[in-house]
């Protein structure tokens, strides 16, 4: 047997987050970091690698920016000069920043005629509880999940370079809403930066705009809220819309679908002076731009005024609305709805301005409740939007939860704030019968169980007596369906099981329409009640080998198998109905939704690509607990775990861990039925572990931990402990 494959500390070539999907002479390739040189063998058996490494307390440094001084842990950043933005280029820790999410596709699409939805999200300076790229242990943290409302999201702070934290991009491209970061110069200091590089030649405002743009690429977000709230020279001002112009162009070039906002501050003058509406004094940079974003202190009358000024681009003027409802405004707080009555009145766009006060302002016990109330009120105004794209797969997880379970087994407890992990959120509010009915059912989310991340979708409702079944639309989509569809949904009661639920979908035309499979049609012929699978066909058991199977937690998982030819897939519901022969009286029940899964059964058969290259660097070691001879006996190990991936293929990664003391064996397994350790996920080909507990290495002996990368499918099922990646850290006791 030839000895195991080693590594030196760094010694394996580091690669960006792409690594996989891009060819190695892209310029937006990060750069290593520093390495130290070793050798690398092959063994016999596969691709784990070792690294080895002497335990020292005297750790490299790491770069300030990227990492929490006091843990290590990984953060999202912002830049605070012009100097640091013209000095940025990315390097591997940017890695970590990147959002996995590309923007989903939806329907109506941003660049449709309608009028749209922009949420500014300005919560107490930014960058707090959210810059933690791998999440974090907060209590009661803030959440937003009512994504099918909007179109637009923009990251706000008073820092001059706003650099969206990844986990917010993530979950917003997973619902299709495009993602700004914000540019902001304020003050007399703001005054000063602009002249810097507005006030000169066009190579200077050019030089800002490439690595504004560079910085919206490499990050996957997807452009900028221009905010320049400080008064310009007649050079610095005569400049702006030739920058903004430039910045626009060279944005649509490099990031498809991207938008570049200027906010209401400056008049065509360079004076600071608020107008509250689209005019003569600021349409100059409107028209140098994807839209405007006007201050807050309007009346209907400058609504009546911006129609002409705004002609044909109605919906590129996004009319502010401060829901804090500072000054004077129309309506703000829970009354937000008059402001939002109005600017749908004229056919504009809305800007919602800090909606997090039902979070800043209000009991953090109750929150859930106030942000359900505040866009319940808003509702008639936010047409939905649709999913476009397969497979669809959500758990319904917030991203946070007071405990973590992975498909119905608890995994940890304890409070845990991952919004990189919010899956897909349905439309949330109540459904009530036509007529006189008395039938309802109302959706919210809850965290207090889950089949799989931190909550699950709570259902109540009623079957009055005159009616056989209650249901409601959870997922509005517009997806040309592929022949054949495998559905599934994981689900519960809690109490009385008199009634039962199934999933319901509805088609339209995409051509000639022609539906097999399907049990019951209602009188339209557009709305079907696919047939339960008893047994799935063997190719797909890995996927849905659970079907009409109790599982863990109580949880029941049903499948569906449909064969549609020509069909547009519309919307996804769930019905409760009564049980044949059951009574005719009044029926209350409550459901838990765990899981809702729809794929083309084609793309389960496809080979899933592997972990490779899994590399261990930028190590860190500190004593925990002292034993003999005072040399500690526990060591705290943080590290950097880097592998490839075609990032497109996954939903993310679970990491996990083995702890092995006095082997050196990078074959030998842990014995019996002990299991890795789950670490954390990674929405990147990047993790940082921080501060795991190990054995110290005794003299002579080498310590052996194991780090494994198991890739989470799009299509949501499990792939085999043998199929995830690897990699050991040997180490020794320093001399």
């Amino acid at each position: 047997m030839e000895t195991p494959s080693v590594l030196t500390q760094g010694a394996a070539q580091q690669r960006g987050p792409m690594a996989g999907e891009k060819p190695a002479q892209d310029p937006s390739e990060p750069k290593p970091g520093r390495q130290r040189p070793g050798r690398r063998t092959k063994e016999d058996q596969g691709e784990e690698t070792a690294f080895r490494d002497v335990v020292s307390f005297t750790p490299d440094p790491l770069p300030v920016r990227y990492y929490d001084k006091d843990t290590t842990r990984p953060v999202s950043f912002y830049l605070s000069s012009l100097e640091e933005l013209l000095a940025w280029t990315p390097v591997m820790e940017d890695g970590f920043n990147v959002a996995l999410e590309p923007r989903e596709r939806r329907q109506p699409p941003l660049s449709s005629p309608r009028p749209r939805t922009l949420l500014c999200h300005d919560m107490m300076g930014g960058y707090l509880e959210d810059r933690f790229i791998q999440g974090s242990q907060a209590q009661d943290p803030y959440s937003f999940y009512h994504w099918q409302y909007i179109d637009v999201f923009v990251y706000f702070s008073h820092h001059t370079v706003t650099i969206p934290p990844v986990c917010w991009t993530n979950a917003a491209h997973r619902h299709g809403v495009c993602v700004l970061g914000t540019f902001i110069t304020e003050w007399q200091e703001g005054g000063r930066l602009c002249e810097s590089f507005l006030a000169g030649d066009a190579r200077s405002y050019q030089a800002v705009a490439d690595r504004l743009v560079q910085m919206a690429q490499f990050f996957r977000f997807d452009g900028w809220l221009i905010n320049i709230e400080n008064s310009l020279s007649p050079a610095a001002v005569r400049n702006t819309p030739p920058f903004l112009q430039y910045l626009t162009t060279q944005l649509h070039q490099q990031v498809p679908g991207g938008l570049v906002l200027w906010y209401d501050s400056v008049v065509q003058s360079g004076q600071l002076k608020w107008q509250d509406e689209l005019n003569e004094q600021n349409r100059i940079f409107f028209d140098s731009c994807d839209g405007f974003f006007t201050n807050y202190n309007w009346q209907e009358d400058h609504l009546q005024r911006m129609v002409a000024q705004a002609g044909e681009r109605l919906a590129d003027v996004y009319v502010g609305v401060d829901v804090f409802a500072r000054s004077n405004v129309v309506g703000g707080r829970f009354d937000t709805d008059k402001s939002l009555e109005l600017i749908r009145k004229y056919g504009f766009s809305a800007a919602l301005f800090a909606p997090g006060w039902v979070y800043e302002c209000l009991e953090k016990s109750d929150f859930f409740q106030n942000q359900d109330k505040f866009w319940r009120l808003l509702e008639r105004f936010l047409p939905t939007h649709s999913i476009c794209s397969l497979p669809f797969v959500t758990s319904f997880c917030l991203g946070l939860g007071t405990r973590r379970v992975c498909y119905g087994k608890e995994q940890a407890v304890g409070p845990w704030y991952h919004p990189s992990a919010q899956e897909t959120q349905p439309l949330f509010g109540e459904h009530k019968l036509a007529g006189d009915g008395a039938g309802w059912v109302k959706t919210q989310c809850c965290l207090a169980d889950a089949w799989h991340g931190g909550g699950s979708l709570l259902l109540r409702g009623l079957i009055p007596p005159e009616v056989d079944n209650v249901a409601v639309r959870l997922f509005s989509l517009h997806v040309p369906v592929p022949p054949k569809l495998f559905l599934s949904m994981v689900y519960k009661f809690e109490g009385s099981m008199d009634v039962q639920v199934a999933l319901e979908l509805t088609t339209g035309e995409a051509g000639s329409c022609h539906v097999g499979s399907v049990s019951v049609l209602n009188e339209t012929g557009s709305r079907h009640s696919p047939r339960p699978l008893q047994v799935p066909p063997t190719k797909l058991a890995r996927w849905v080998g659970r079907c009409g199977q109790q599982l863990s937690g109580g949880w029941i998982q049903r499948c569906y198998e449909v064969s549609l030819h020509g069909c547009l897939l519309q919307d996804l519901l769930v019905s409760f109905s009564r049980l044949p022969g059951s009574s005719r009286e009044e029926k209350s029940f409550v459901c838990r939704l765990g899981e809702i899964q729809v794929v083309d059964a084609n793309s389960l058969l496809a080979p899933l690509p592997r972990v490779q290259n899994v590399t261990i660097s930028q190590i860190r070691w500190v004593p925990l607990i002292s034993g003999s001879e005072g040399l500690p006996a526990r060591l705290l190990l943080s590290c950097t775990l880097h592998w490839s991936f075609p990032l497109l293929q996954a939903r993310c990664f679970r990491i996990h861990c083995w702890e092995r003391t006095g082997s050196s064996s990078a074959t030998e397994e842990p014995s019996g039925t002990e299991k890795p350790v789950f670490l954390g996920l990674a929405f990147a080909n990047l993790y940082r572990v921080v501060d795991l507990a190990v054995e110290a290495a005794r003299f002579g002996q080498d310590g052996r931990v194991e780090f494994l990368v198991e890739p989470v499918p799009r299509e949501g099922f499990l792939v085999p402990q043998a199929e995830w990646g690897r990699a050991a850290l040997l180490y020794s006791a320093p001399q």
